[in-house]
C-alpha cells in the first residue's frame, strides 16, 4: 500500500500506553480494537490490508492495537473489558476526534457499544461486524463452552511462541475457513507478531466473559449489523441477537463462512456496499472531489483543518513549493477562487472534523 499511515502513542488511564494510527482524508471513521493487531505489519497482510485501504478512500480511518498486542504496550498490569473502553476513550481523545462513527469488528463491537452509550453525543454510526454481545461463556452452553475456552487456551500456552504452525493455525481455521494456505500463513504469522502467548491468553479469557447484552438497548445511534452467514468462529445467531437487542438496528447478512472477509470472495463487496451507503457523506468526497486524487484530498483534510503550507508541507514530507502547486491544482479542480472558498466546500463536505496531534 502506497499511502503511508500516521502512527502516534498516547496513554490510557492506568497509564498504558497505545499506538494509534490514522490514514486516508475526509470524514473520520474510527475502529474499536478487536483480537490481535499489528498497526504496521497489518498494512502488509492479505488479511487486513484490504479493509484499511477500502475505508481509507472516503475517511480519515483511525485504528489502534488494543493494550498487549501490537505496538501498545505488552504485558500490561490489566486486561479487561473495562480497560478496553478506557482505551478506546484514550485513542478518541488524542485523536482530537468530536463525533464520528465507529466501527467494531468481533469483540470490538462490544467495546463500540459500550463507548456510544457513554459518549452518545460523539458517536453519530454505530457499524458492527461480526460481532457478539455475549461472550463464549455467557451464552449458556454450560460445560461445553467452558471446555471450548479450556481448550483454546492450552492451546496457546503450549504452542504459540513455537516454530509448530499447528496450534495456531487452530485458531486461523476458525477466523479463514475458506483461506488459502498463503492466506492462513500470513494469519499465522499476523498473531505471532502480534503478541506473546500470555498477552493472548488474557484478552481471549477476557473476551470470554464480555456481555453487554444491557448496555446494547441503550444505544441512540443508527446502527448497521452484519454478520457472516456461515461464520466459523462467531455464530450467526449472536450477530442476530445482537441486532435485536439495539433499538431500530439494521441486520444484514453476509454470505460468507469467513470471520474475517477475504479480498476475492462475493461477501467482501457486498459488505463495503452496505457500509458506504449507510455511513454519513461516504459519498461526498467520491462525487463532489472525484478529479482530486488520493494525495490532494488528503492535503485538502489539512487544509480543512486550518493549517498552512509550511505545517502541510511538514506532515506531508514535501518541500513548500510542492504543496504550493498542490494547492493550485485543487483550487482548479473544485473550481474555486481561493483558499477561504476551498476550506468551506471542504468542510461542508466532512472534511477537517478532526484536530491534529
Amino acid at each position: 500500500m502506497g499511502d503511508r499511515q500516521a502512527l502516534r502513542f498516547c496513554t490510557s488511564e492506568d497509564g498504558t500506553r497505545l499506538a494509534y494510527a490514522s490514514i486516508g482524508a475526509g470524514p473520520p471513521l474510527v475502529k474499536s480494537a478487536n483480537w490481535l493487531s499489528h498497526l504496521e505489519f497489518d498494512l502488509r497482510t492479505p488479511i487486513w490490508r484490504h479493509w484499511i485501504e477500502a475505508f481509507a478512500r472516503r475517511h480519515t480511518f483511525v485504528r489502534y492495537d488494543t493494550r498487549g498486542s501490537g505496538l501498545s504496550d505488552r504485558g500490561p498490569r490489566e486486561i479487561s473489558f473495562e480497560s478496553w473502553v478506557a482505551d478506546l476513550e484514550a485513542v478518541v481523545d488524542a485523536a482530537g476526534l468530536d463525533r464520528f462513527p465507529l466501527l467494531g469488528i468481533s469483540q470490538g463491537g462490544a467495546i463500540a457499544t459500550a463507548y456510544a452509550v457513554r459518549h452518545p453525543e460523539r458517536v453519530t454510526h454505530l457499524v458492527l461486524y461480526g460481532a457478539f454481545a455475549r461472550g463464549r461463556l455467557k451464552r449458556g452452553t454450560g460445560q461445553a463452552g467452558i471446555d471450548e475456552v479450556l481448550l483454546m487456551t492450552k492451546l496457546f500456552e503450549l504452542g504459540w511462541g513455537t516454530d509448530n504452525r499447528a496450534f495456531r493455525q487452530v485458531f486461523a481455521s476458525q477466523f479463514l475457513p475458506q483461506g488459502t494456505p498463503e492466506q492462513i500463513e500470513a494469519y499465522d504469522e499476523l498473531q505471532r507478531e502480534s503478541a506473546a502467548a500470555a498477552d493472548a491468553v488474557r484478552i481471549l479469557q477476557t473476551s470470554a466473559q464480555i456481555d453487554v447484552t444491557k448496555l446494547a438497548p441503550r444505544i441512540a445511534c443508527p446502527t448497521l449489523v452484519l454478520h457472516a452467514r456461515d461464520d466459523a468462529r462467531i455464530p450467526f445467531e449472536e450477530g442476530r441477537l445482537f441486532a435485536s437487542l439495539i433499538p431500530g438496528a439494521r441486520f444484514v447478512s453476509i454470505a460468507s463462512c469467513n470471520h474475517i472477509l477475504l479480498e476475492t470472495e462475493p461477501g467482501w463487496r457486498h459488505f463495503l456496499e452496505e457500509v458506504e451507503a449507510f455511513l454519513p457523506g461516504a459519498c461526498a468526497p467520491a462525487a463532489t472531489f472525484g478529479e482530486l486524487t488520493h494525495r490532494e484530498r488528503e492535503l485538502l483534510e489539512y487544509l480543512a483543518r486550518g493549517l498552512d503550507n509550511h505545517q502541510i508541507a511538514a506532515h506531508l514530507a514535501l518541500s513548500e513549493k510542492t504543496v504550493r502547486n498542490m494547492v493550485s491544482s485543487v483550487l482548479d479542480k473544485l473550481e474555486v477562487e481561493n483558499r477561504a472558498q476551498a476550506i468551506l466546500k471542504a468542510r461542508e463536505a466532512g472534511y477537517g472534523i478532526g484536530s491534529v496531534a
